[in-house]
């Protein structure tokens, strides 16, 4: 088989532009997210039927109906917690081995969204439910009535990670002032954790952002007047990705920005 010199120059110019297109997309997340195996837990409930009391947390969401995450949420025991990098991760929940299960709910989704504190002054098995090294759901009640009838109060459960399906891109939230930025990320897909941040200034390179607490990151930085881009890297997958000017050179705190990308 013989190609002419047409034919070389339309392969070349295919790859050449199969090659841009793959270069021109270094935010595009390529990894994807798998369900981890089922295991068995325990979960309780906190609040009431509105969820109002689950707004806020350790996670730093603030309203959690505002930003996304609605009333399927829960606190996690210190042990899954794990410091606050376990924010933003989402669990299959189901009901096992007791009476209070509702029959034919296969499971309900939730987003992980505070921390269940330990509470020392009680036994491990009679009350202190969050205490190391149980892993404990404290769910919404809203979620918690979708699996079981609330008079249990505590249920056996199989729980599993899944990925955490958001629309739209990653959202920023600025708090701090213009010697410290303090963001908020929120609505992460995939993995739904996050292990390490970086901020660019359009008059900077990438600076190391510090994890504070929760779903929340630090940079010690003066960086008014110029807009921002963000690197993240998911604390699950290790993948990186880059949302490239999610705030224009006038940002100010107290507000929201939404990127275009996010995690799978």
């Amino acid at each position: 088989m013989s190609f002419s010199l047409n034919s070389w120059s339309f392969v070349f110019l295919f790859m050449t532009l199969t090659a841009l297109e793959i270069i021109g997309k270094p935010s595009v997340a390529a990894v994807v997210y798998r369900p981890s195996p089922w295991a068995l837990a325990h979960a309780t409930f906190y609040g009431d039927e509105t969820a109002s009391e689950t707004m806020g947390g350790a996670c730093g969401y603030g309203n959690l109906f505002g930003n996304g995450y609605g009333i399927d949420t829960a606190a996690l025991s210190t042990t899954l917690f794990n410091n606050g990098f376990a924010c933003g991760t989402c669990y299959q929940i189901k009901c096992v081995k007791s009476p209070w299960c509702y029959s034919g709910v296969q499971f309900t989704t939730v987003t992980a969204t505070n921390l269940c504190p330990p509470n020392w002054a009680k036994d491990t098995n009679n009350g202190g439910w969050c205490n190391p090294p149980r892993v404990h759901f404290d769910m919404s009640k809203p979620a918690f009535m979708k699996i079981a009838q609330w008079k249990a109060g505590i249920v056996p459960i199989m729980y599993r990670r899944v990925p955490c399906i958001r629309r739209g891109g990653l959202r920023f939230y600025f708090q701090g002032n213009g010697y410290w930025l303090l963001v908020y990320v929120m609505n992460v897909g995939g993995g739904g954790d996050i292990a390490k941040m970086w901020v660019k200034g359009s008059k900077t390179g990438w600076i190391s952002m510090s994890h504070n607490w929760g779903a929340s990151y630090q940079a010690f930085a003066t960086l008014t007047g110029q807009s921002l881009s963000f690197k993240i890297t998911s604390y699950t997958s290790k993948e990186t990705i880059i949302c490239w000017n999610v705030a224009p050179a006038n940002w100010n705190v107290g507000l929201t920005y939404k990127s275009n990308v996010n995690f799978h």
